[in-house]
């Protein structure tokens, strides 16, 4: 099945069609700058740029940055907070013309690692933190989701936000060298170590491809390995879900 896959962020929005038999980017990926304020009227619009930029009417995934709840946001991280509350599956359907399925972006990314990537054929309790303008988590059990986890929010012993202590936002943000970043990111997942006792760590975001970097610096138990579609994974994911949403209302 071909379906068009968008990954909304907080600084982009990007989008590709997508072999859901393999995972595979058919075409070029594009790329539009998240308006803001990311109302959801903005948000509409450029999916509507995007659809338009492909060439598509059929089916969509998206990858959104807040909790899901039955097509609804129950939060709003990166975006603005009048999503809160909104059905936002059927309000991008109705925008666009085309349907839409919506669920949490780190849980979309997290469905592409564990089908096609570094998560394929692990058993057990796989983490997964997507590392980006925040800190998006996927947790799976024996390849079960647990949905909307936003572990990113959690606050740390040193009473900072893990995404406002140790992003890749933040690493911008505050010129930190590889060294004091990854020593940021450290007591971030050992934190999450702690807590969940994962058996396998899987980073993803563009920063996933530095892993050699900062890799040194980390201390935890478990194996801690780079995302296999690195920034991809979202717009993989997102088309994943939307095939498993179509399935399922058949």
């Amino acid at each position: 099945m071909h379906i068009l896959g968008i990954d909304v962020g907080g600084t982009g929005i990007k989008a590709a069609l997508v072999e859901t038999k393999t995972g595979e980017l058919l075409g070029e990926r594009i790329r539009i700058a998240t308006p803001h304020p990311a109302t959801p009227a903005a948000i509409a619009a450029t999916l509507c740029e995007l659809l338009a930029q492909q060439q598509w009417s059929g089916p969509v995934g998206i990858g959104f940055p807040a909790a899901i709840q039955h097509g609804v946001a129950r939060t709003a991280a990166n975006v603005d907070p009048t999503f809160i509350g909104l059905p936002v599956a059927d309000y991008f359907s109705q925008q666009t013309g085309c349907p839409c399925h919506v669920a949490n972006d780190a849980d979309v990314a997290g469905l592409a690692e564990m089908r096609f990537g570094a998560g394929k054929g692990n058993p057990g309790v796989v983490l997964i933190v997507t590392i980006g303008t925040g800190l998006g988590t996927a947790l799976f059990a024996d390849d079960h989701l647990m949905p909307n986890t936003e572990l990113g929010h959690l606050r740390l012993e040193n009473g900072c936000e893990a995404e406002r202590f140790a992003s890749e936002a933040v690493r911008v943000t505050k010129n930190l060298k590889w060294k004091e970043w990854g020593e940021r990111l450290n007591v971030y997942l050992t934190t999450m170590e702690n807590l969940l006792w994962p058996d396998l760590i899987i980073l993803g975001g563009g920063v996933s491809k530095k892993l050699g970097k900062f890799a040194p610096l980390l201390t935890t138990k478990a194996p801690v390995v780079a995302a296999s579609f690195l920034n991809q994974a979202g717009i993989v994911g997102a088309a994943l879900f939307a095939e498993r949403e179509i399935a399922r209302q058949r």
